[in-house]
């Protein structure tokens, strides 16, 4: 088993980057190998069209991040409440699946949900606790019929990470949700919502870079998987083999399923961008292989997948990734370092470089470009 401590490495606060690099292409970007032990290349997102090549397969998830942090407060008490819309209650049409830190939270509260003046935009009820996650509640909304989506508009906030509102608090940074709601967006997004978290390492394309990656030869194929709050849970376990891990929905359409397949028997790169379009095609991968090939299947429209990858992962689809640089101790960490033929120790020490480099760290900050050869 592995050790959650493989999964450490120290970071220096001050580089969490705050806010998106501007343009979204002028981040930084190293570029490594799968094998061996040379050294990385430097470069920007922008270059990224030199190290691909006509025939690639570019792999994006088109999910659409959805204004899901709420803040407001407790209607009886005016005690300051935040939040996190999670989804819709697929078994009770009308009511909410929300996390919400509150005190002394319980059936029967209202909690008013405030717009970005401050005034009070829509009122909630919870109802009760809802399965195991800690704080997550079912609710409905109080006098409103209203679209959930066209609630959230009004009402919720960019969702970004604790990380980047606490370095904002401490650095006393402002930088005001219609940029971040602009910023945590992919400009390729889609039009299926259900993000709570952006696909990071899709935040630094332009509509220019992904013309002159077109234009290379490199083709493109699109697949959704929704982020949930679970992507940002650290290990906590002693071993990673026994953490938690969280379930995701994401989708993969049969035309896609048979360009990557192809791809593949062609001996040509598919290469992910982002961890999450990387789970979602291997998870597919899994989910095919255990099918009978002797009995006529339905390609499914969707898989909700709880895959855990790991050192010692046997990859099935992805050549390649474009990735961010990650948490200490978090799945996505063991994912990356799982491509490395040296593993984790490998990755660390890229880390180590990356930090020495000043490189920017999580979900604004710089890429790393993990190619096959």
């Amino acid at each position: 088993m592995l050790p959650t401590s493989a999964l450490e490495y120290e970071l220096p606060e001050d580089l969490i980057a705050t806010r998106a690099a501007e343009p979204r292409d002028a981040a930084r970007l190293m570029v490594v190998s799968r094998r061996g032990e040379r050294e990385p290349a430097h470069a920007r997102v922008a270059d990224l069209p030199d190290y691909l090549r006509a025939g690639d397969l570019l792999v994006f998830n088109t999910t659409r991040v959805i204004p899901a942090r709420l803040v407001g407060q407790r209607h009886d008490t005016s005690g300051r409440i935040e939040g996190l819309f999670l989804s819709e209650d697929a078994a009770h049409p009308g009511r909410w699946i929300l996390l919400v830190r509150a005190k002394r939270a319980k059936p029967g509260v209202v909690l008013d949900l405030f717009e970005p003046n401050e005034s009070v935009g829509a009122s909630i009820r919870l109802i009760e606790p809802a399965g195991d996650e800690p704080g997550a509640w079912a609710a409905e909304l109080v006098d409103s019929v209203a679209p959930t989506l066209e609630v959230l508009a009004r009402v919720g906030r960019t969702p970004l990470p604790p990380y980047i509102l606490k370095a904002r608090r401490a650095a006393g940074i402002d930088v005001g949700d219609a940029l971040d709601r602009e910023r945590y967006q992919t400009v390729y997004a889609g039009r299926s919502t259900g993000s709570v978290a952006a696909p990071t390492a899709g935040l630094h394309f332009t509509p220019t870079l992904l013309e002159r990656v077109a234009a290379l030869g490199v083709e493109r194929a699109d697949v959704v998987l929704h982020v949930g709050p679970g992507t940002f849970r650290p290990v906590e376990t002693e071993y990673l083999e026994q953490h938690h891990m969280h379930a995701e929905h994401c989708e993969v359409s049969p035309e896609t399923w048979a360009r990557i397949v192809a791809a593949r028997r062609e001996g040509r790169r598919v290469i992910a961008v982002g961890t999450t379009t990387a789970r979602t095609l291997e998870s597919y991968a899994l989910h095919m292989e255990g099918l009978n090939p002797s009995l006529p299947t339905a390609h499914p429209a969707s898989v909700n997948t709880a895959l855990l990858i790991a050192p010692g992962y046997r990859w099935r689809v992805v050549d390649g990734l474009l990735t961010n640089f990650h948490l200490p101790r978090s799945t996505l960490l063991a994912m990356v370092g799982a491509l490395f033929e040296a593993g984790l120790p490998r990755l660390i020490a890229l880390y180590r470089s990356a930090v020495e480099g000043a490189y920017r760290f999580y979900s604004y900050g710089d890429a790393m470009l993990v190619l096959p050869d």
